[in-house]
């Protein structure tokens, strides 16, 4: 069933955070981990949500504690950050999602998820729905817009979309993606437990039904008690598919261990997801206009009286 111009290799990172010793420490790990996906063909690499806030360790002590007097620190490292991932992403002929980053923007703060194509070419996606951390601690601000990216592959191009963390709980944004012409949502994660990534897991999941899409899912890592911006970070790194004909009974396609850190590497046969939404078990792409137009307002109905107190 396989389509030419219908399979990519793609690498989601479960990528640990470090107490880095300085700048060169940073750039020789970002070398290394993009360097081993692309020895092993991927061609499209997914950081985590904040990871480069190992960088923290980079500043002043008394700042690793301060959630809001890091964000302006931390935008001395962004122009060496950008040209890295840039030259990177031109050395290996491969597309990068980096980790995000608390970028300043007007008086503001977003978290920005920089994109990067074969030859340098540099975007961004905003996360748009904030956390309570982000919102009521580190005063994060929603950025705006969503964006579908365009890879181009031999003979091909591959159309993605990023939904960094919560924003992947959120049906609405995810369905503008598809409809934008995206195959393939990604997921940069930034979760202190177990149950905040499931609700990411989850919601993935549920992105890859609803638009009958995959979804990658990349997770932090973290035991770093010396910040506490990220002090705990768990998760797995997964990929998503929806259950259908030609893909997995339970909807997983690849997954590492829990807080296994390392690349997460499949090739993705869009050919498969495109027949499903032409002639799956069920249609949910096809029907996602009558799901949201058929039912109406709830209506309450009551089933008896109620018991006397």
């Amino acid at each position: 069933m396989t389509d030419q111009g219908s399979v990519v290799r793609v690498a989601a990172a479960a990528y640990p955070v470090e107490r880095l010793n300085g700048w060169a420490a940073y750039e020789a790990k970002l070398a290394r981990w993009v360097a081993e996906a692309a020895a092993q063909g991927a061609q499209l690499l997914i950081f985590p949500e904040y990871a480069p806030l190992e960088l923290i360790s980079l500043l002043p002590s008394e700042l690793h504690h301060d959630v809001l007097g890091m964000r302006p620190a931390l935008q001395a490292f962004l122009p060496a950050f950008l040209a890295l991932h840039a030259r990177l992403a031109r050395e290996h002929g491969v597309g990068i999602v980096a980790g995000s980053f608390p970028v300043a923007h007007g008086d503001l703060f977003v978290n920005r998820a920089y994109v990067f194509g074969p030859d340098g070419t540099q975007a961004h996606q905003d996360k748009l729905l904030m956390t309570r951390f982000e919102a009521e601690e580190w005063a994060i601000a929603p950025g705006e817009g969503v964006r579908v990216f365009e890879l181009p592959l031999p003979g091909w191009t591959l159309r993605f979309g990023v939904a960094i963390c919560y924003d992947s709980e959120f049906p609405a944004l995810a369905r503008q993606l598809a409809e934008g012409g995206a195959e393939l949502l990604v997921v940069p994660s930034f979760t202190g437990s177990r149950a905040g990534y499931t609700r990411v897991r989850v919601g993935s999941m549920a992105r890859a039904l609803e638009n009958q899409c995959y979804v990658l899912h990349a997770p932090l890592i973290a035991d770093a008690p010396w910040t506490y911006a990220v002090e705990d970070a768990h998760g797995a790194a997964g990929l998503y598919a929806p259950a259908d004909n030609g893909l997995p009974a339970d909807g997983v396609v690849a997954q590492r261990g829990w807080n296994d850190s390392g690349w997460l590497v499949a090739d993705l046969d869009l050919a498969l997801t495109r027949h499903v939404r032409r002639d799956g078990h069920v249609l949910n792409w096809r029907d996602r206009h009558i799901g949201q137009s058929r039912p109406g307002p709830a209506e309450a109905v009551a089933l008896g009286a109620p018991e006397p107190v």
